[in-house]
């Protein structure tokens, strides 16, 4: 009797200690939820809806994201359209937070994300050279400019035309093939890009009298001088919030020097290499495809500054609101939005066959 009752006090002391169920408890028995999209968003202001919106809000709201999932281990909470199989997620602002967010994701067993796209949808800097306020240009480059040396300014040699240049090197932009270790640079698929370029390209964007005023300011520069569209341009990505003329021309070296002359620099964020890099190793784990990321970036603010202002003078106007911030997040969300739901009205095709042009 002795050896029952202390078997059974111990009994009650094991599932004593037992965790309490959560939403995020696992259950064996339960299959994965299949995810064919996956929409990234990387910042929201306040609530995911109902206030002033950041990049996450006009998809709860729009798309729409009914349920919220706990994700304590990413930026907050997922959103879940079970209808039409779609997840959202919020990485949090920079490279440090969308690699960990996006790592966290795909580890997670509750979704099977082995035949999920990957839909980034946010703002950017623009470069008045090649994209005006509010467009959105979906990228094929994706370039790392975090990864490097950097000399102050004020130190560097008289020669030299900037004072950063890529890890193991001795200066700004050696002629020879840059080294694969020296730096992040990630091609995405050219063909799925082309798809949702083309797909999009004939979308109208609003065109407000704010952007038309704005754009005004930027006379030696045509091409931001243009009403908003839809284009194709290649990403810098840096957690550093750069800004100014010679920092633009630096982007534009950078980008082109990495990618061998084949990219050219259009957006600026802080976050997609992260998320690049952090897919590219979950592809090799066989949890997700790489290969059908996308990556658009509309155009919020211009990189540099009109020429009237100084580059401070332009980065303490931007710090008290972007210029285009609204119609940049209205055309994140109506071009991201096609995209994804082609991809879900034609699942049955596009679930092992990625679309091309010849689908449209």
């Amino acid at each position: 009797k002795i050896m029952r009752l202390l078997t059974f006090l111990l009994s009650l002391t094991f599932f004593s200690c037992q965790p309490e169920n959560s939403s995020l408890s696992e259950n064996p028995a339960e299959e994965p939820m299949p995810i064919k999209v996956v929409v990234v968003t990387m910042f929201e202001r306040g609530e995911a809806q109902g206030d002033e919106p950041g990049e996450l809000q006009y998809w709860v709201e729009r798309f729409p994201f009914s349920t919220a999932i706990a994700f304590p281990q990413g930026n907050q909470d997922l959103y879940y359209n079970a209808e039409q199989g779609v997840l959202a997620i919020t990485t949090g602002v920079g490279s440090i937070n969308s690699a960990a967010s996006i790592m966290a994701l795909g580890m997670d067993s509750r979704f099977d994300l082995t035949k999920a796209y990957w839909v980034v949808a946010g703002i950017a800097g623009a470069d008045p050279e090649d994209m005006p306020l509010g467009s959105a240009a979906w990228a094929e480059w994706l370039v790392d400019g975090d990864l490097m040396h950097e000399i102050d300014a004020r130190e560097i040699p008289d020669n030299w035309e900037t004072g950063i240049f890529p890890l193991r090197e001795t200066e700004p932009f050696p002629e020879e093939t840059p080294n694969p270790e020296g730096g992040a640079v990630f091609q995405l698929n050219p063909s799925l890009t082309e798809w949702a370029y083309q797909l999009t390209k004939d979308i109208a964007l609003e065109d407000t009298d704010d952007l038309q005023q704005l754009r005004t300011r930027y006379k030696n520069y045509p091409a931001a001088q243009q009403a908003p569209m839809v284009m194709k341009g290649d990403h810098l990505a840096a957690m550093t919030f750069w800004h100014g003329k010679v920092m633009d021309a630096w982007a534009d070296r950078w980008v082109s020097y990495w990618t061998q002359g084949q990219g050219e620099f259009v957006t600026s964020a802080m976050e997609d290499t992260g998320t690049a890099q952090s897919l590219q190793l979950l592809d090799n784990a066989g949890k997700v495809d790489a290969s059908r990321l996308l990556v658009l970036r509309t155009a919020s603010n211009f990189t540099m500054p009109p020429d009237d202002m100084s580059a401070a003078e332009s980065m303490q106007n931007e710090n008290n609101g972007y210029s285009g911030f609204i119609p940049s997040l209205e055309s994140a969300y109506l071009i991201g939005s096609a995209v994804v739901r082609s991809l879900v009205e034609n699942w049955e095709q596009y679930q092992e066959k990625l679309p091309t042009v010849e689908d449209l």
